[in-house]
């Protein structure tokens, strides 16, 4: 009797593009039509966007962590681990798991959406000293990390050391290094007031950034006023400058400034996964060349989206446009890759992916917020209402809707608690310590892992 097996569908990554990918699978195909597979470090979907709000103590962190198993009636298999090398030749994707074991997965159909890691650059002492924004664990170990900054400057008799613990830099001025310089400002100047013997003049903030403007996607008049709500409240923005070199108790910058900080956060953009390297394919800017129907060109049943992929963005006249990576495209890019993987499945024409641009939106804490929702210039409380409305429509869940508006409510009648839960204390929790870029195997090593397993076998 001869055996009919099920195409195999398998979706690398579970942030927005994945998530929605996967949801739209199980939505539209029939239970025998495919075996659908996730590959996940993690069994939930990240808000990224609101995580500086984590970071501030603003939102829990369970409130912006959507569980993939929490409903029933989903079929997709998950596989806790990460995809470290790709084997488009044989159709196998290599996986290590969360018990560090490496496993082949096999596939007919692959859709790669593992996102980005933080960018950095070959600056001396910066992955050993400076802290990230890219994950849920970050976001909560720095905020456990600037309360007690202000506990030891509190318990402290040293001048200097009082001055490097109440100094915090920022280095990025996109949406994120924004949004997290003015959300931990907020906290810092709140937090002061219980600690009688801290000055709060010398709590200091920088937000420094090599480009010339802060945020010029929002324009210049938005990003002018985003620059004087921050100097308003006593955030130093300087533009035209990076960082020189990064020490454990001080920071040096390019226009020869020394700065005694214990905290250094880097949010200066990101990169394609790794995991793209590992394909030997045609990239753009580190990210894989696909088309505008998000399949890889030369490879059968290939597809990739999200922050790892340069999808055409065929909303511009420029032909060489991509879609930056944003939650919005990666969204509805999602649910476009599941149509046409679908589409390829039952022999059907696929489609392109066009999505205009509906707008940027930034929250600054408090009413304070400059937003473009369709071209619109909106500031403060407006502005304010609009990005937070933003952000609850794209929660996925309705659970996670209800968590997110209860801990704004919290926070706008009560307060913060300040309070330190001492997360991860006794450990490393640097840039290299949360994004395990290490991990990723060559082509070469793929190669040689699938032959290996194969002859084995």
């Amino acid at each position: 009797m001869d055996t009919v097996t099920r195409p195999r569908i398998l979706v690398v990554g579970a942030g927005f593009a994945g998530v929605e990918c996967v949801r739209r699978l199980e939505r539209k195909l029939a239970p025998d039509e495919a075996d659908v597979t996730l590959v996940t470090p993690f069994a939930y979907q990240l808000y990224l966007p609101l995580l500086p709000q984590v970071a501030s103590g603003v939102l829990t962190p369970q409130s912006i962590a959507v569980s993939l198993r929490r409903s029933k009636k989903y079929r997709t298999r998950i596989i806790p681990g990460g995809a470290i090398g790709v084997d488009l030749k044989a159709k196998v994707c290599v996986v290590r798991t969360i018990t560090d074991q490496i496993v082949n997965e096999p596939y007919d159909y692959i859709v790669l959406a593992p996102g980005s890691i933080t960018r950095t650059f070959d600056i001396p002492g910066l992955t050993d000293h400076a802290y990230g924004m890219k994950t849920l664990a970050e976001a909560a170990y720095i905020r456990d990390h600037v309360i007690s900054q202000l506990d030891l400057a509190d318990a402290s008799d040293d001048p200097a050391e009082r001055a490097s613990r109440l100094q915090f830099v920022v280095v990025g001025g996109g949406y994120a290094g924004t949004e997290t310089a003015a959300c931990l400002q907020k906290l810092t100047h709140a937090a002061v007031k219980r600690y009688p013997r801290i000055d709060p003049a010398l709590i200091k903030w920088h937000l420094i950034d090599i480009a010339p403007k802060l945020m010029p996607e929002l324009g210049d008049k938005l990003g002018r006023s985003a620059q004087e709500i921050l100097k308003r409240r006593g955030i130093e923005v300087s533009l035209g400058v990076s960082i020189e070199k990064a020490g454990p108790e001080e920071v040096t910058f390019t226009d020869g400034r020394v700065v005694p900080t214990r905290t250094l956060i880097w949010t200066a953009g990101v990169v394609a996964s790794p995991l793209i390297a590992t394909l030997g394919a045609e990239t753009v800017r580190g990210r894989l060349a696909v088309n505008a129907e998000m399949q890889l060109p030369g490879h059968d049943g290939v597809f990739a989206l999200g922050d790892a992929a340069a999808v055409p963005d065929r909303a511009k006249d420029d032909a060489a446009a991509v879609c930056p990576p944003t939650a919005q495209h990666a969204m509805r890019q999602g649910k476009k890759v599941a149509d046409n993987v679908i589409a390829t499945l039952r022999n059907q024409p696929l489609t392109p992916y066009v999505h205009k641009d509906l707008g940027l939106v930034v929250d600054l804490g408090g009413t304070d917020a400059v937003s473009k929702p369709l071209g619109i210039e909106l500031r403060g409380l407006p502005a304010q209402v609009a990005a937070r409305g933003y952000h609850w429509a794209a929660l996925r869940t309705n659970v996670a809707k209800v968590r997110v508006a209860t801990n704004w409510t919290l926070n706008a009648i009560a307060g913060d608690d300040f309070v330190r839960t001492g997360f991860q204390a006794r450990k490393p929790a640097k840039l290299h310590d949360f994004e395990y870029t290490n991990a990723y195997l060559t082509p070469d090593e793929v190669r040689a892992h699938v032959e290996g397993t194969d002859r084995r076998e």
